[in-house]
């Protein structure tokens, strides 16, 4: 990991906010509902002290209580986190609710969703796909990740794709849950968004989310949800509820009863299975939302738990959760003691360490004044300047889609930045289909060093993150860039004009 030095934690906290959603569930501590502070401590810190790890938020409740959440300076509870593949679980949701309200069944034919789309010879094996099908991940197409990247009309080609037969194998395939979110629109007339909104959310108060959408005009399901911690943690708690929230019954329990059944083996031993877009994992009878790179939502009936869990993390370490967390949750309150004390003070010192170095150099001479413009690159950056103020550099940014902003870098502290740029992922996804828009929050730090220019961005509402280096040499400049979802170290070229 990036060595972060400790995590803010909020534990119970009673102070009133005006940021939606934060800090709505109830707060409790953890001795209230039988987990030591000793435990909390532990997970946390195993969490975020293991190598490659990048924790941006962790909620644990226990008996509907939120007793203790966690969020590394910069990152805080009231910014949004993109959710890759946990967004399927309120996916199938949403196609519970369709099937509560019998717009459909999970037996119906996926075919009959999209006659204007199938091939022009159909297969038996095509006309034998089902709902479930999709929902278990055992549609029979083989995935293929080039259908987004490569094509608009994305159903179509999938549909064309040969078929074995459906429900006999599990192979995981985010284009599964794309189709079941066309299928809510077709049935709704609703997005999936504004179908979720309008049967779940809003009776929730999850009203700060945003859902990515293909060229064709569907939310597009499998990823690109974009929530907060707090509304995972709400989300987990209503299917530990059963599908209940204040009274109200907004999914059927056995809608959430099927959502969390071992459907199909996701192993040749039979010893994982997948339930209805959520994974079957211990202890018994639990199940998780799970995203690429660590976004999580457990669901934990047995100890009447959720967590939640948003970050960058190249192998994330649920184990932690079984092995330090779990054993140590009593049925009985517990006495509060100097674990708990020492949880309280710990809490204000935990962050992502900033740039180390000097806050000036007499390198910047060779910045000032200068424009750097510089190829296609990942970051959609197509040009930099620089300006050195007292303990803050100001990078100005112009990007490919002609949107200019300043980044204020902080040193030794993190300055936080509402910009209309984007965050550092893939330019090309965002040229494939309709992207989130701004604005968006970055962080900042830099320092001198004797190599150059050092600064650190955190796009805090997103899950990337860069540390850079910037060489001078004379009207070039080098910059050297570890991005913390890549391994591999990259190499940019400013020239200046």
């Amino acid at each position: 990991m990036r060595n972060i030095i400790r995590l803010t934690i909020g534990l119970f906290c009673i102070c009133s906010t005006t940021i939606a959603q934060v800090h709505e569930l109830p707060r409790s501590t953890p001795e209230a509902e039988g987990i030591p502070s000793s435990a909390i401590s532990v997970f946390l810190d195993s969490l975020t002290s293991y190598p490659r790890s990048d924790i941006h938020s962790v909620m644990i409740l226990r008996h509907g209580k939120v007793v203790a959440e966690l969020y590394p300076e910069p990152y805080k509870a009231e910014y949004r986190h993109t959710m890759y593949s946990c967004s399927k679980t309120f996916v199938s949701t949403a196609i519970g609710i369709a099937v509560d309200e019998n717009r459909l069944r999970v037996t119906d034919r996926v075919a009959t969703f999209f006659p204007e789309l199938l091939p022009e010879k159909i297969s038996p094996e095509l006309a034998a796909m089902t709902i479930h099908d999709l929902l278990t991940m055992s549609s029979g197409i083989n995935p293929d990740g080039t259908i987004r990247a490569e094509n608009d009309d994305w159903i179509k080609v999938y549909l064309s794709k040969p078929v074995s037969t459906p429900g006999e194998k599990f192979k995981y395939d985010s284009m599964c849950t794309y189709l079941l979110s066309a299928i809510i629109q077709k049935v709704t007339g609703k997005k999936t968004l504004d179908y979720l909104k309008e049967k779940l959310f809003n009776d929730m108060h999850i009203t700060d989310v945003g859902w990515e959408e293909s060229p064709e005009g569907y939310n597009v399901g499998g990823w690109g949800l974009h929530i907060q911690c707090e509304s995972l943690a709400k989300m987990g708690q209503l299917l530990l509820q059963k599908g209940k929230w204040n009274g109200k019954q907004l999914v059927s329990e056995e809608w959430v009863k099927q959502m969390m059944s071992n459907h199909i083996a996701t192993n040749d031993e039979g010893t994982a299975f997948y339930g209805y877009q959520m994974w079957g994992c211990p202890p018994n009878g639990s199940f998780r939302a799970d995203g690429r790179l660590g976004q999580f939502i457990l669901v934990l009936p047995e100890t009447d738990m959720v967590i939640a869990i948003t970050e960058c993390t190249y192998s994330p370490q649920l184990r932690f959760a079984w092995e330090i967390l779990l054993p140590k949750v009593q049925n009985t309150p517990l006495a509060r003691g100097k674990d708990y004390l020492r949880l309280l003070k710990d809490i204000k010192t935990y962050r992502y360490p900033t740039s180390q170095g000097k806050a000036s150099s007499t390198l910047m001479k060779q910045l000032e004044g200068k424009t750097y413009t510089f190829e296609k690159n990942e970051f959609g950056w197509k040009s930099l300047s620089f300006e050195q103020r007292k303990n803050e550099m100001i990078m100005s940014v112009k990007d490919e889609y002609e949107k200019a902003y300043s980044l204020s870098l902080g040193y030794k502290n993190w300055i936080t930045n509402e910009v209309e740029g984007y965050p550092l992922y893939s330019m090309t996804a965002r040229q494939k289909f309709k992207a989130l828009e701004g604005p968006f929050h970055m962080a900042g730090c830099y320092a001198w060093t004797k190599q150059g220019l050092n600064f650190k961005i955190e796009y805090v509402d997103w899950i990337s993150a860069a540390d850079i280096i910037l060489v001078p040499n004379g009207n070039q400049i080098s910059l050297k860039v570890r991005k913390n979802y890549n391994v591999f170290e990259e190499t940019m070229q400013g020239i200046a004009r």
